[in-house]
This record gives structure tokens, sequence and C-alpha cells, in this order.
């Protein structure tokens, strides 16, 4: 799908074989945070989800593609659509490069990727991220990309005993 291909990465659907990679990434606690998950996923749970991620958006609700590098096909993170409303047409957007492929421009290039995809083929009006005030270098990916600081949610994450305020960033399609 040319949407989805990029200069140094592409989007995919999630294959059986990409198992183990979400293994590291969902059991990684240092994405516990932007993931809201407190607890480790098993293997079986995980395999689970993939058999079922043959489901559409608009019946899923959601989508999950996987990043890969598209010289060495290795998966460097993935990004997701998520609480996906037709009705309304808009979604949320998540990101997740694995730590050894951070710094590499392939959240920027997946982001660029899945926001096009989203306006072209979705039809949405709307995208939204929900980001920590200390995540630095997200604020500043998802500013390149137009997305406008809407509001802030004072104490809305608790992290290793810390409160921390979560922005939300919107961009709206003007097309």
């Amino acid at each position: 799908m040319v949407t989805l291909t990029g200069k140094q990465i592409n989007l995919r659907a999630i294959e059986p074989e990409d198992l183990e990679f979400l293994f590291q990434i969902e059991n990684n606690e240092l994405f516990w945070e932007v993931s809201n998950t407190q607890t480790p996923f098993s293997r079986f749970l995980l395999k689970k989800y993939i058999e079922n991620c043959h489901l559409d958006i608009y019946e899923a609700k959601q989508l999950r593609l996987v990043i890969y590098e598209n010289t060495t096909n290795i998966s460097v993170g993935l990004i997701d659509l998520f609480d996906f409303n037709p009705q309304h047409k808009r979604a949320g957007l998540g990101i997740i490069i694995h730590q050894d492929f951070q710094k590499k421009g392939y959240a920027s290039e997946a982001l660029d990727l899945l926001i096009n995809y989203c306006f072209i083929h979705l039809h949405l009006h709307q995208l939204y991220a929900n980001i920590t005030v200390d995540n630095n270098d997200s604020i500043s990916l998802f500013k390149k990309y137009n997305f406008k600081e809407i509001g802030i949610k004072k104490d809305w994450i608790l992290s290793k005993g810390i409160f921390k305020d979560e922005i939300l960033f919107q961009r709206i399609n003007e097309k």
C-alpha cells in the first residue's frame, strides 16, 4: 500500500511472526506509562490478540500497525489508532518506538504516514494524542505535524508515585 510506505519505514498489519516483538514492547516497563499498562502480558494473551487483529477498524474501533525498517525488515515500533469513532470522524493516536531504534526519524515518518492514511482513506476529521508534560520528544514530534495543544488534564497519570499532567493535542483535517 503506497500510503503506508515511506522512505525509511513502512507500516503494516500485525503478523503472527510479530509475537516476540509485541512481547518485548508490551512487557517493557519503560513504556507502561504511555500505554496505560501496569501488568505484564503473556505470550498466550498476545497470541490471542494477534489472532483477532484481522478485525476491521470499524468493528474493533482500533488499529495497530507495526513500524518496520524497509531495508532490513526489522520491526522498530508500533503505531496505534484507538477510540476510533466513525460517527464523529475522529480517533486517538499513539506511537512507541523500541528504545534501540529511537532518534532515527522512524517516529516522525510513521506519524506522517498514518496521518495521511487517516485523512485520505478513513476520511477522519480529527486526530488527537495524550502526552505527559515531561515527554518533550513526543510533544515536539506532534507539534511538528501541526497538532495543537487544546488542554491540560491535571494530575492525570500516576507514575512511580508521582502525579503528572497530561496534555491533550488535536489536529483537525482542514481539507
